[in-house]
């Protein structure tokens, strides 16, 4: 596997913290359990997803965002036009060190001094301030289906093709948040054409490289790791490429890039 990435965190606190996020983000903020972490995503006003990270309530006033995918400087940046007179500040997190821990029941959240522990159910992902960190939390993550973002396809994908309907980061009916609109529109008439799949490749690839068959852009590769003589990667991609049987799930891209699908999520 990959060498070890820095977590990419900040810190929403104050008085108004909560309220400010239930107000940005497509997950249901208020309902969100001190001690307890739930996936979200800050969305553009076209519905699409600028970052996706796990949201942790600390305490009262403070709130933990743990990025799966994109800089939490330029995160932090422009969420702080948003704030108008919010009592709250956004800042860097010095939780930054990631690796893997016991298993802890999925949305549990153990917080200490010098580290945090989310619960994913047979794992667990520690955030610490300071150590060496692992990637051994990637591959059971990936094969749950939890997405994460390369830069290229940052503010690219709608909500659908991530299945964040399935992972409880969208909320239908909480109220008004950016994106909101084409969120209940794609969930109540459907008709997005790309999801989510994990698929193995007959190859290595970089993340964020876009899939291409006779030509057309039909997908896109997120998360990708090797391990144990196989390739497993996280992709979406067009529902008509990958709507073969199970038995011969093997589509061919250009540049002889070759797919077998494991797995595909509609929601």
């Amino acid at each position: 596997m990959s060498t070890p990435r820095p977590a990419e965190t900040l810190l929403i606190e104050g008085p108004d913290a909560l309220a400010f996020a239930h107000a940005q983000f497509s997950s249901n903020v208020q309902s969100l359990a001190i001690g307890a972490w739930q996936f979200s995503a800050w969305l553009n006003a076209q519905g699409r997803v600028r970052v996706l990270f796990h949201l942790v309530r600390l305490d009262e006033q403070r709130l933990l965002l743990l990025l799966r995918g994109g800089e939490a400087d330029a995160l932090r940046e422009a969420l702080r036009r948003y704030v108008f007179r919010s009592r709250l500040t956004i800042t860097a997190s010095p939780w930054r060190v990631p690796s893997i821990a016991a298993a802890l029941p999925l949305h549990e959240a153990l917080v200490a001094r010098n580290d945090i522990v989310l619960g994913c159910g047979a794992h667990g992902l520690r955030i610490a301030t300071d150590g060496e960190g692992d990637v051994r939390w990637r591959l059971p993550q990936l094969q749950l289906g939890w997405p994460w973002l390369p830069p290229s396809t940052l503010d690219t994908l709608l909500p659908p093709a991530l299945s964040l309907h399935r992972l409880h980061a969208v909320a239908i009916d909480k109220g008004c948040y950016p994106g909101q609109e084409i969120v209940a529109r794609l969930h109540w008439r459907g008709g997005h054409k790309r999801h989510l799949c994990t698929v193995q490749l007959a190859y290595d690839a970089t993340p964020g490289t876009t899939l291409h068959r006779e030509g057309h852009d039909v997908g896109v590769l997120l998360d990708v790791i090797a391990h144990d003589n196989c390739i497993d990667a996280l992709a979406v991609v067009n529902d008509d490429i990958m709507s073969v049987s199970a038995d011969d799930a093997t589509p061919q891209f250009d540049d002889e890039l070759v797919l077998r699908l494991q797995h595909r999520w509609e929601n």
